[in-house]
């Protein structure tokens, strides 16, 4: 964890030593400056076999027609975006209205039948428990209700479906995504299975990648990976899958890490770099907003025991959770100003102030 504090309070002699001069006016060296300090230190970090992955969509569909009819009309088109639910293409509808009314009047007739053949039932029932009518004319009764039941079920399936076949007119999206390709023009007639259009969510992704077999043992023990962004920001995958089979001509497996909702400027087809975590090691680190970049040197402001400020080049390697990694020219324990623009005011003041106390002791 970095230690930080001012100047006033680790490091005394810095308040004679650093001044900051105030706005529009000359360095004062009796103002004493405040800089916010951290120290170089030791952390663990995993130790990565760093891999191309390729960004793949979960979910990649192309919709197909379930019923027949001519195309009307299209919706979206290539690149645009559709939300769940949303009709994509219309197909012509006539027809599947005018079964939908047929089917309609035929419940409408069964419905009837039904119940003229249920009071017909009840009539003879009542006469029969009366010894009125005989057991075949009961029978007879019965078996008509049956029938006309069936007709009504019938009948009210047919109306089901025939209203099923209708909404098939209208294909709807069955997810929110991005179309990638119309297969179909109006004025087409579209028969049951024909591909309408394709299309893929960006909400739900995953990186695929071919990992040698000398590291799938690190992936199936650690199970830690990190994906490096474009935005150069890290994620860690929501959930890792090994296939349990190689590929014969490379000997790799394929890992999959799948990336939670929310990952931006990715795009299925992009390539990414991943690292699989292998191990850890320990490195020695340093805040990011310490590191200045100046050219094509790589520095930090560095503060002695005694408060005296210098630059210093350095190297560093990856980033670390708000912090880089140092290679070289930096120790443990050493001092480093994490605002790099005020340690150079306070760098300036400081050389200043050691010239106006050569000039007078010369004097």
């Amino acid at each position: 964890m970095s230690q930080t504090a001012t100047i006033g309070t680790l490091l005394p002699a810095l308040a004679l030593l650093l001044t900051l001069p105030p706005a529009g006016a000359a360095e004062d060296p009796s103002a004493a400056a405040t800089l916010a300090l951290a120290q170089a230190r030791y952390q663990v970090v995993p130790r990565e076999y760093r891999l191309d992955g390729v960004v793949e969509a979960v979910n990649r569909t192309t919709v197909s027609a379930q019923t027949q009819g001519q195309v009307e009309e299209i919706l979206y088109d290539v690149d645009d975006f559709v939300n769940k639910g949303d009709v994509i293409v219309r197909l012509r509808d006539t027809e599947h209205r005018a079964r939908v009314a047929q089917a309609a009047a035929d419940l409408k007739s069964a419905t009837a039948q039904l119940k003229q053949a249920r009071d017909e039932f009840g009539r003879v029932q009542g006469l029969y428990k009366k010894k009125n009518v005989s057991a075949s004319a009961m029978d007879k009764a019965e078996a008509e209700l049956k029938s006309a039941q069936a007709r009504f079920d019938s009948a009210q399936a047919g109306l089901q479906q025939a209203e099923e076949q209708l909404q098939y007119t209208q294909i709807r999206a069955p997810y929110s995504g991005i179309v990638t390709e119309r297969h179909v023009e109006v004025g087409e007639t579209a028969s049951p299975g024909q591909r309408i259009m394709s299309g893929v969510s960006l909400e739900q992704l995953r990186v695929t990648v071919d990992v040698p077999q000398s590291v799938i043992p690190a992936v199936r023990e650690l199970g830690e990976a990190n994906i490096y962004l474009p935005n150069g920001q890290v994620a860690k995958p929501a959930r890792i899958t090994v296939f349990p089979f190689a590929d014969a001509g490379s000997n790799t497996f394929k890992v999959r890490l799948v990336l939670n909702e929310g990952a931006d400027g990715l795009f299925p087809g992009m390539f990414v770099k991943t690292g699989i975590v292998t191990g850890k090691k320990q490195e020695l680190t340093v805040p990011k907003q310490a590191v200045v970049y100046r050219s094509e040197v790589t520095a930090v402001y560095v503060l002695d025991a005694e408060g005296n400020i210098s630059l210093r080049q350095i190297r560093v390697g990856s980033a670390l959770n708000g912090d880089l990694v140092v290679l070289s020219g930096l120790s443990e324990g050493e001092t480093v100003a994490l605002d790099p623009i005020a340690a150079g005011v306070a760098l300036k003041a400081q050389a200043q102030a050691r010239q106006s106390a050569g000039g007078e002791h010369d004097g």
